[in-house]
């Protein structure tokens, strides 16, 4: 397709969406991914602590970590669990926690003490560390970058790697002076694979565990991903100079109701249209979750990564050529441009948890992923695939204490 055959894309779509959006806007926030400007912490302002952790009768501490590249994050640490009073200072093992892509460090705390994973982390005698990556409501911050700059959110995927794991996994290494678990899900599963497969990080890692584990998503299920990931639209995006992809914003909502509109796609469970058919799932979180603005931007340059890594069907480093050649095949990617998984430690202990709902990191890219790790030592490698769980189970199901978090924590203490 030439630029001009793009551009006419560009426009075509752009012109579907805010006719697809006209019917939505009695009910639509104000905000745009186009004229937001310095949205700090909304709803809540007082902080992650305050609004989820101390009412429940934990300790807890606001932190902040500034990046090579500028940006700084909010970091929350919750030092003991509800009974304990041993203190900061008393030497534990540390975990860090790292969410998702379009969400933030609130995913965890969707469900009640005794079944969301930092706490049960804490009072199973962990140093507990949530982290809130870049261009989310409590990370909207740079040292000299305003949100409103389209250069704030010029990164990916791969700074994330180079940049914001690195600056926090410092910070709470060079505070306790020892190697530190790590939890993710989804994007923050393929954060860790690929810095592992750098070779970054593995000298301050004790063991992680990696739920939904995403490397590959050739295979990925869900409507909306794959037409999103096929369609070029953020890459249209990125031709008009939306920077930030905002869910909440008029655009996305906009093309969101024209994919929900297309034949055999079912948005009236939008949890399940974007994730798979979660089995466990409390009623009241997804609405928390859908309903009160905690869904987070991200940039648009990272979703043309993901789409990138969709379309390509390989692990690759962010594809800086030019929107007329986007859609090319993988070979136009430099060799060096990949990330090999076979450079992972064979030594590292890993957990991987799965689900065979899971929409976004199906079963069939997820034994991709294995079989990229069957050279790694045997007893260092735990894999648990759960038959009902789709991919939010594993951060807000109501039996993932039994199923998952009690797996985990026996993983972490056994290392």
């Amino acid at each position: 397709m030439g630029l001009l055959g793009l551009w006419g894309f560009v426009v075509f779509i752009l012109c579907f969406l805010v006719l697809a959006y006209v019917p939505l806007q009695t009910h639509a926030s104000s905000r745009s991914s186009i004229n937001r400007k310095n949205l700090v912490v909304e709803p809540l302002v007082k902080g992650l602590c305050a609004s989820m952790v101390i009412g429940h009768g934990y300790k807890c501490q606001e932190l902040e970590v500034t990046t090579k590249d500028g940006y700084i994050l909010s970091l929350q640490r919750i030092p003991e669990g509800r009974r304990e009073s041993g203190g900061i200072g008393t030497k534990k093992q540390s975990v860090i926690i790292q969410h998702g892509v379009m969400v933030d460090g609130m995913i965890w705390f969707m469900n009640s003490p005794e079944q969301n994973l930092p706490m049960i982390l804490a009072d199973s005698g962990f140093d507990v560390w949530i982290v809130n990556s870049r261009g989310t409501r409590y990370s909207r911050r740079h040292t000299f970058l305003d949100p409103s700059n389209d250069e704030f959110w010029n990164w990916c995927l791969d700074d994330l790697v180079a940049y914001d794991l690195p600056a926090v996994f410092d910070f709470v290494y060079n505070l306790t002076g020892q190697k530190i678990h790590y939890v993710g899900h989804s994007l923050g599963t393929l954060m860790a694979l690929t810095s592992f497969s750098e070779r970054q990080l593995v000298h301050q890692v004790k063991s992680a565990a990696l739920l939904s584990p995403v490397a590959f998503l050739s295979h990925m299920k869900t409507a909306l991903g794959v037409i999103a990931a096929r369609s070029l639209l953020s890459e249209a995006l990125t031709l008009l100079r939306v920077a930030e992809f905002d869910p909440r914003g008029l655009l996305v909502k906009g093309y969101v109701r024209s994919v929900c509109a297309s034949p055999g796609v079912d948005c009236s469970d939008m949890m399940s249209a974007m994730t798979g058919p979660n089995c466990c799932l409390n009623s009241s979180a997804v609405d928390q979750l859908l309903l009160h603005d905690n869904l987070q931007p991200t940039s648009t340059k990272n979703m043309v990564h993901l789409a990138q890594i969709v379309r390509y069907g390989v692990l690759a480093k962010y594809n800086h050529l030019e929107p007329q050649n986007m859609m090319k095949i993988p070979e136009n990617i430099f060799p060096q441009s990949y990330y090999n998984l076979s450079n992972i430690p064979h030594d590292l202990p890993l957990f991987l948890s799965y689900g065979g709902q899971d929409a976004l990191s199906d079963v069939a890219d997820v034994q991709n992923l294995i079989d990229r790790l069957k050279s790694h030592d045997v007893d260092k490698l735990n894999v648990q695939y759960i038959k009902d769980y789709a991919h939010a189970d594993h951060i807000m199901a109501l039996n993932a204490k039994d199923i998952v978090y009690n797996a985990i924590v026996t993983f972490f203490k056994h290392q």
